[in-house]
């Protein structure tokens, strides 16, 4: 196993603990939601160091192409879900992000059934880097009159307009490729 797939599962493997440390009461207050914060925040920049040593160390894998959106997708869902569950996030954003993410996922599955590689854009790169951020700030958050909490529910929906504008890029080039397929 390689460096960048051990960050990745890495990623995923802090998702049970954050779950946990989410509903220690300790995590709710001020010091506990920074910690629970950074938590977030060093899972996150996990999936950029693991594209980077991919790249840098010519260690890309198809398993790594595979469960690098996986885990990012567990990862920002799980904290969705908590912050639902508490009412920090209204619920249709979370069932906007998360319905986004299965419809990209089922239409990149189809597409690989075909042979045919719809790579990650940079509107969905954005929109993972507004939906962490997002997280960020929203889980520094125990009051939610703070300025954290506006900054970001803000950023969380900027996360929601690219994830509808990167849907809808997914959905073009998936039309593109199949067009292109049954014309030959």
């Amino acid at each position: 196993m390689n460096l960048p797939n051990f960050l990745t599962l890495l990623r995923i493997g802090v998702v049970p603990f954050f779950v946990v440390f989410f509903y220690i009461p300790f995590f709710r207050t001020w010091q506990g939601s920074i910690l629970l914060s950074l938590l977030f925040l060093a899972a996150s920049l996990t999936d950029l160091l693991d594209g980077y040593l991919a790249r840098r160390r010519s260690q890309v894998t198809k398993f790594g192409k595979f469960l690098d959106p996986v885990a990012d997708k567990i990862l920002v869902i799980s904290a969705l879900i908590l912050l639902v569950s508490e009412g920090s996030v209204p619920a249709w954003i979370a069932v906007i992000i998360i319905s986004r993410e299965f419809i990209v996922t089922g239409l990149r599955m189809s597409a690989s059934l075909e042979g045919v590689v719809i790579a990650a854009e940079s509107l969905g790169k954005y929109k993972m880097f507004f939906q962490s951020a997002a997280m960020v700030f929203l889980l520094l958050v125990v009051d939610p009159k703070l300025y954290f909490y506006k900054i970001g529910l803000f950023l969380l929906l900027l996360s929601v307009m690219f994830s509808l504008f990167s849907a809808c890029q997914y959905f073009v080039k998936f039309g593109e490729k199949f067009y292109l397929l049954k014309a030959k």
